[in-house]
């Protein structure tokens, strides 16, 4: 490892593809040495409440509490509040378990008060007893807009309440122009204690490249002396999860890991050192390399949890 043993290592996330990851690379890394860089552009207001549906994932992965079938959500969730508010025609379509909604009710009071969404996200971590640095990619409100055969649809409303069935058409992050990065991890990349750069196996164009694209971030990550990693989420022309593959397709991306190589390798150019494919995709390691970037063979589906140590050990054990 460059420098000798790592002291901290920055995973950039999504939802439940990078969550997994950061509990692999939380668990065998020391205690409060990884901080996650979480995508906030799924970001948005329900009934009232800020929702943020990646932190959540990550906060309850890393907290030991997430609802491990469904992907989402806490274990051991009841219902209660959404079969009350569908006796009042409530809106039901993006479904809040009883648990989740103190979560949301707890941030609300805290944003209300004055607090910042990363100062809230840092309590939050902090009340569930994480270890790891948690923050959002910006201060600042970005949200996420789906540009779709049927109109411009919110992130949310796609994802969720039409299960992504319009067809893709190109992504909008609102407010992104006027987002900075976030101090903490300028702080953080400002540093020599930085050891390696991890981006998980997240949808590159919805979870991935609002973090980048806040102005300034990959061009920092892309100037520190770390490596950068980043895992496919694509394995054998699938998406382990999420709707990233039928997103591709609709953008004319080839739905294969060399397509998501060639993604980041032209829209940020240098920044990814080292990029890792399922031994499935083998035959995609030459064309992957011809696009500058580093192909690495491994096994990425993280089905266990030693899946996801055996993971976060192979991309700490990469060098420049």
């Amino acid at each position: 490892m460059k420098g000798g043993a790592v002291k901290q290592v920055l995973a950039l996330s999504g939802g439940v593809g990078g969550a997994k990851l950061s509990l692999g690379l939380e668990r065998v890394l020391p205690a409060g040495a990884l901080h996650v860089l979480v995508n906030t552009g799924d970001d948005f207001t329900h009934l009232g409440l800020h929702i943020s549906p990646d932190i959540d994932t990550v906060l309850y992965t890393l907290a030991g509490r997430a609802n491990q079938a469904q992907g989402w959500g806490l274990e051991g969730e009841s219902w209660n509040t959404m079969e009350a508010m569908a006796l009042l025609d409530g809106e039901t379509w993006f479904r809040l378990g009883d648990r989740d909604i103190a979560t949301h009710l707890w941030r609300r009071s805290q944003l209300d008060a004055g607090q910042d969404l990363a100062a809230v996200t840092q309590d939050l971590a902090r009340r569930m007893g994480v270890k790891s640095h948690i923050y959002p990619m910006c201060r600042e409100t970005v949200r996420t807009v789906v540009h779709t055969d049927e109109g411009d649809l919110p992130f949310q409303h796609y994802f969720v309440r039409r299960q992504c069935e319009p067809r893709v058409r190109s992504f909008e992050f609102e407010g992104l122009a006027a987002a900075r990065p976030d101090p903490d991890v300028l702080a953080l990349l400002a540093s020599d204690d930085l050891g390696h750069i991890v981006v998980c196996p997240s949808n590159p164009f919805v979870s991935i490249d609002p973090v980048l694209q806040v102005p300034g971030m990959w061009q920092a990550l892309r100037d520190h002396a770390a490596p950068v990693i980043l895992v496919s989420p694509i394995v054998d022309g699938m998406a382990i999860k999420g709707p990233a593959a039928k997103m591709m397709a609709e953008l004319r991306v080839p739905v294969t890991a060399a397509g998501v190589a060639r993604h980041y390798a032209e829209r940020y150019p240098d920044l990814v050192d080292h990029f890792l494919i399922d031994d499935s995709d083998a035959k995609l390691t030459d064309e992957i390399n011809r696009l500058g970037l580093n192909a690495v063979c491994t096994a990425t589906v993280m089905t266990t949890l030693e899946d996801k140590m055996r993971l976060a050990r192979t991309c700490l054990s990469l060098e420049m």
